[in-house]
């Protein structure tokens, strides 16, 4: 962890913030090392992040002095439609994201996505949450990505697509395309990345024909947990 993420829920007097033994303590104690009157890296989920002191440690817990100052990091210029990968790889694409700082993430259906996937435990609300939490705490974030989940690939292209896209360009990833994705304008966009073997060519043909635009990542074929890293990186804001 690189910021500790504190709740509403916690035990709050004034600017006090008291943590029960779990996996926050266990940090403190055996990764950071703290003694009292020690500062930590916090953030208040949802809200703002600064600093804290450590003001106690005892058997059941840690009593922290908060001072949240700071607002939360920029958020990425990309929304992101992902066809829904294999389960073992749906956790590392949920931690990339929420590092990233993305605002929205739509998992969707497409022909070569396993209808199994769908019954993953890890789209439970709970995995969905512990799984975007281990990369906010990393990237020292405070606001976690949605995640939305569609089914269905027509209804939500063609009922859903244009109104997230809200005026905001729409690029659909195709190895074939004419124009790679480095190449388009430096703004906020939502990108739809398919699943291993690619969108087939009805679901490019359904989106381009509603609101979306072919673009390429280069010549080699990605994996799906490298492709978004890839599309995601090019999408940063950068001085």
């Amino acid at each position: 962890m690189n910021l500790i993420l504190l709740f509403a829920n916690d035990v709050w007097s004034g600017t006090t913030c008291f943590l029960a033994n779990g996996r926050r303590t266990d940090h403190i104690r055996s990764v950071l090392r703290s003694s009292i009157g020690d500062s930590i890296r916090v953030g208040l989920y949802g809200g703002a992040q600064g600093s804290a002191r450590v003001e106690a440690i005892d058997d059941s817990g840690v009593t922290l002095s908060v001072q949240l100052t700071e607002s939360p990091p920029a958020r990425h210029r990309f929304d992101i439609v992902l066809a829904l990968p294999r389960p073992k790889m749906l956790r590392r694409i949920l931690r990339t994201v929420a590092e990233f700082g993305v605002s929205n993430l739509h998992l969707i259906n497409s022909a070569r996505v396993d209808k199994s996937y769908w019954q993953s435990p890890l789209l439970s609300q709970a995995k969905l949450s512990d799984a975007l939490m281990a990369g906010m705490e990393r990237s020292q974030d405070t606001i976690a990505p949605v995640v939305h989940c569609h089914p269905r690939f027509r209804p939500f292209v063609e009922d859903r697509l244009s109104l997230i896209c809200n005026g905001r360009p729409c690029w659909i990833t195709d190895r074939g395309a004419p124009v790679a994705l480095s190449q388009t304008p430096a703004a906020p966009a939502v990108v739809m990345i398919g699943p291993e073997g690619g969108f087939v060519p009805f679901e490019i043909e359904l989106a381009t024909r509603v609101v979306a635009q072919r673009v390429h990542l280069g010549e080699r074929i990605l994996s799906v947990d490298t492709a978004l890293p890839s599309v995601l990186a090019q999408g940063l804001d950068v001085d």
